[in-house]
């Protein structure tokens, strides 16, 4: 299928043959008709693409303060690559689609296959929607009407905020389509309502919609228009949706408003904002986010919970279901706001009107019908980069095929596979935008969104997962199943349940003499200091003390990871790290171990105890509430009256050590490449796991009971 693409790096946009989506859990797969690109939105993703880096750092300070703490630990040049990384990620554009259901993800109840829906759904062919952010389509609205609908429940948020009365005066400040759809929203409300905005053009369609109209371009004077038009009482609430970095447009709100008058911002603007302004008339000023409630929080969007309608009557759904019966009664009319139609193969013409002068308003994009182009071939799940997959004359280089296209696998793990000598089979992901990017940059013969085919595939050596830590465990099973070699990026597993089936199965499998080799991403046991230390540790003999301080910042409680069921939280997803690391340096079985948690909002500060049978002990502090500036990862080993110091995998540093006093590198290496290098080399020679199973499977056990604790 085609979707429109955007490069962060150059600003460019494309037209990208990309693996058709699967519908997953609470999901809804939708062949696009109609979508439209949303001028205000798109041109500034798409200026700031086409803007040099200084222009870029300038847009993004906080980011730019990021990228400086990184240096101080990470080193420059790993820095780098980590925002060239991030920029060359290609970022699908559009969330205003139309289009009918061909596919019931489990779980989205409420939907059919064949039902038109509106939804936010990106520029693309096909797309997969959570059903909270679907809606559908009324007989009476046509598929060009219902492509406003995400528009529309945007402009209606702003004015539930501001919670017009019959009769009120409310200002629009800025009239593109948010604003028009505004103008008319208010009017339905029995609002008197005054539109402001520089194009005469803009100004004419809003007076059409019932509005009076302050042309700012003629050097009117706003707030006495506001003044006159209110009978001289100040205007009783503003809508703000205009863009610019001009503070401007809030400080006139305020100006314009009535004693406790309402300000709501629906646009982006600068908020420099004077306290007398507002301090004066008691002034109510709010942020609207969006669609309405539920968005941005992933029980409502990406799980699929829905808000009790008797204590949240509106929902960013119900909003698209109101814009909709706005539109099916025609109180909403957006067909005089479609000013230009392009197919969607004619995507560059439509960007040099979004970001040329040429006076535009809404813009729609129309795919292809079923008759140009069926379904079965709209529905590919597999894009080809190579005419033929051959492996002929590789000799004994392995076949390796990655399942997920993440940050981590695309900045770290892809590219250390491919450094050591792997072929680059086949990359699955769930949408197909990133299995397409990292197939492009790294040289994979095919991307696909069919997971099952890559385990299927029998030209394939080995399978390395980088998915959401809930996957891990079935994936594991599944390349064991089909016999596949598997490295699995940390956490093998987030239960118990889940470990006792794998290291049942495989020890099912190595009874019968063909249990596949199985390896966890714990890459710190592979960093060059580490790999001295346990060096020179091993002419030490007696218990050993290890103190691991894990600096590892403040993760949201929102973010994947720390949900319990999908990331395991952090014990579980990260700090088995380091119990894996302590582990390979004592030499020694695990054989008892207890934790100590702060209070803190999500028990992530936590100090780990474990005891070793040779008598050793570890300790691995792992604290959310620590600076960014300091290292991240410090190690310390007491021994026989010497101390050995690691920080950051760049330093180490022995204290009293025979004919070991430093060991230091330029920028930080955790091992990622050697741990990749180290499965690829035996795999490729038939040789023994580079962590034996059993450790992994200790290190993973110990981990989750500790998150159990």
């Amino acid at each position: 299928m085609k979707q429109i693409l955007q490069n962060l790096k150059s600003g460019s946009t494309e037209v990208a043959e990309v693996p058709s989506p699967r519908a997953s859990n609470s999901q809804l797969l939708i062949r696009t008709s109609r979508s439209l690109i949303s001028a205000g939105t798109e041109r500034m993703m798409v200026d700031f693409g086409k803007g040099n880096p200084i222009e870029k750092a300038r847009q993004q300070p906080d980011k730019v303060r990021m990228v400086l703490d990184k240096v101080k630990t990470d080193g420059l040049m790993p820095t780098l690559d980590a925002v060239r990384n991030k920029l060359e990620q290609p970022l699908p554009l559009g969330y205003c689609n139309v289009g009918e259901v061909v596919e019931v993800g489990k779980g989205a109840a409420g939907f059919a296959i064949g039902d038109r829906v509106a939804s936010n759904g990106k520029h693309a062919e096909v797309v997969s929607v959570p059903l909270n952010l679907c809606a559908r389509i009324p007989d009476a609205v046509t598929d060009e009407a219902a492509a406003f609908t995400v528009l529309g429940a945007i402009a209606l948020q702003g004015i539930r905020l501001v919670q017009p009365t019959l009769g009120e005066v409310v200002v629009v400040t800025g009239l593109g389509l948010i604003g028009q759809i505004a103008v008319q929203l208010l009017r339905a409300n029995g609002c008197r309502v005054l539109g402001i905005d520089f194009d005469p053009g803009r100004l004419a369609l809003a007076r059409s919609f019932g509005a009076e109209v302050v042309n700012l371009g003629a050097a009117e004077d706003v707030v006495q228009a506001a003044e006159r038009f209110s009978r001289g009482r100040g205007v009783d609430a503003v809508l703000v949706t205009a863009a610019t970095k001009s503070s401007e447009p809030i400080h006139q709100a305020a100006l314009m408003c009535r004693k406790r008058g309402r300000i709501v911002l629906v646009g982006v603007t600068g908020l420099e904002l004077s306290r007398d302004d507002f301090f004066k008339k008691e002034l109510t000023f709010q942020v609207s986010a969006s669609y309405g409630p539920g968005r941005y929080d992933p029980n409502y969007e990406e799980k699929g919970q829905d808000y009790p309608v008797g204590f949240v009557r509106w929902t960013e759904q119900r909003n698209f279901e109101a814009v909709l019966d706005m539109l099916a009664d025609g109180r909403l009319d957006v067909q005089p706001l479609i000013s230009h139609r392009f197919k969607l193969d004619q995507t560059e013409a439509a960007y040099a009107v979004v970001g040329g002068s040429e006076p535009s308003m809404g813009i729609l994009l129309e795919y292809p019908t079923r008759m140009e182009k069926p379904d079965a071939v709209m529905r590919e799940s597999t894009v080809r980069l190579v005419s033929e997959r051959s492996l002929t004359g590789t000799g004994k280089q392995p076949a390796v095929s990655f399942v997920g296209s993440g940050n981590y696998a695309t900045g770290v793990l892809i590219p250390a596979f491919k450094e050591a000598g792997a072929f680059l089979a086949s990359v699955a992901s769930s949408t197909g935008v990133s299995g397409v990017h990292a197939a492009r940059k790294y040289g994979f013969a095919e991307t696909t969104t069919d997971t099952a085919s890559v385990f299927a595939d029998p030209k394939v050596d080995a399978l390395v997962i980088t998915t959401r830590h809930n996957s891990h465990a079935g994936f594991v099973l599944q390349a064991l199943a089909a016999g596949k070699q598997v490295f699995v990026e940390k956490p093998m597993c987030l239960t118990l349940e889940e470990l006792d089936e794998i290291e049942a199965t495989h020890a099912r499998l190595e009874n019968q003499g063909r249990a596949p080799l199985v390896m966890v991403g714990f890459n710190r046991r592979f960093a060059p200091h580490v790999q001295k230390m346990k060096s020179l540790l091993a002419g030490v003999s007696g218990p050993k003390s290890l103190v691991m301080t894990v600096n590892a910042g403040a993760i949201p409680a929102d973010h994947w990871t720390q949900d319990s069921e999908i990331g395991g939280g952090r014990i579980i997803g990260e700090a088995c790290h380091f119990i894996d690391l302590l582990r390979f340096l004592v030499g020694s079985s695990i054989v008892a171990y207890s934790r100590l948690a702060m209070d803190s909002p999500n028990g992530d500060t936590v100090t780990l105890q474990l005891r070793f049978a040779d008598g050793s002990i570890g300790t691995v502090h792992y604290f959310a509430n620590g600076c960014k500036a300091f290292p991240k990862e410090r190690l310390e080993v007491f021994a026989a009256g010497r101390v050995l110091q690691m920080d950051n995998f760049r330093r180490l540093k022995g204290y009293v050590w025979p004919g070991f006093k430093d060991m230091n590198l330029w920028h930080q290496d955790k091992g990622q490449k050697a741990c990749a290098a180290a499965f690829v080399k035996a795999i490729s020679e038939g040789g023994l796991a580079p962590i034996p199973f059993s450790e992994i499977i200790e290190s993973s056990r110990v981990s989750i009971e500790l998150a159990g604790c």
